[in-house]
């Protein structure tokens, strides 16, 4: 069996606290996140289409996994698609592989293929949930025909819920005109912020306990530069904090101090032009 790298043993700590593999149970929301899944439950038992925006990094995803973790599995079928970077025809293939439906040739094949199975669900009192990442990146020809998929019996029944998740340009994508059709139909709009110094500071804290730190490990300033530095978004919250925890044990230090974080940033600088 590997033994586990020197730099948890350092801190006491059972496995790398900010790696991605983490379950829904142990995911951190402060209260402003904890709104945002309450705004998509609530969407989505209503019956509704939502839009979240939000910077890369911010924890979209985290959001997602609530929500996944949050809607009560009997009455709803939650489909998850990430690959926004297809045709109509191949965009609609991939909604049938995830449904666990046989694609089919054409694109009005698949299309008629997705629309009868969404209605069966609604038949069996199951309401379909599709989940659609990096939406900003989905074709025109696709947003032009995503408000015909959510469009059941001359508009009348709601058998379906869309959730577009993006960059915050996709909201602008929405509010042209040649997209009217659809965006008038989303009623659930959300946007994703970056966290507050607080928020970093609780994160930080909560993804060391789960490793099993029992001790305090950054500085106060350490904290707050870490905050700055990643602009409060998680992902490099997660990538900062974790650099600083191996040149910290590296040096035989038992906290990270202002010091130590300004010349981890300093090396690991997130302006491009820079690195």
């Amino acid at each position: 069996m590997t033994p586990p790298p020197r730099w948890l043993s350092a801190f006491g700590l059972s496995y790398s606290p900010f790696a991605k593999d983490i379950s829904d149970d142990d995911l951190w929301l402060p209260s402003a996140r904890k709104n945002l899944v309450d705004g998509l439950v609530e969407g989505c038992t209503g019956r509704d289409h939502a839009l979240l925006v939000g910077e890369p990094g911010v924890g979209k995803t985290c959001v997602l996994r609530a929500l996944r973790h949050r809607l009560p599995e009997a009455g709803f079928r939650l489909t998850y698609c990430h690959n926004a970077t297809l045709g109509r025809r191949d965009f609609y293939r991939q909604l049938c592989l995830a449904l666990g439906l046989t694609p089919k040739a054409t694109a009005a094949a698949l299309f008629y293929a997705v629309s009868s199975h969404v209605e069966e669900l609604g038949r069996e009192r199951l309401h379909p949930v599709f989940l659609l990442d990096e939406a900003h990146l989905l074709h025109q020809e696709v947003l032009d025909h995503l408000h015909i998929l959510a469009n059941y019996e001359w508009d009348r029944k709601p058998l379906l819920s869309l959730v577009l998740v993006g960059l915050p340009e996709l909201a602008d994508r929405l509010g042209l005109r040649k997209n009217r059709a659809l965006w008038s139909r989303i009623y659930t709009r959300l946007s994703l912020g970056e966290a507050r110094p607080e928020d970093t500071a609780e994160y930080i804290d909560h993804r060391l306990k789960q490793a099993d730190c029992k001790r305090e490990v950054f500085s106060e300033n350490g904290l707050a530069l870490i905050h700055e530095a990643a602009l409060g978004r998680l992902r490099d919250v997660d990538r900062l904090a974790t650099a600083t925890l191996k040149a910290a044990a590296r040096r035989k230090r038992k906290l990270v101090g202002r010091d130590l974080a300004a010349e981890v940033i300093e090396r690991q600088s997130m302006n491009p032009n820079r690195m």
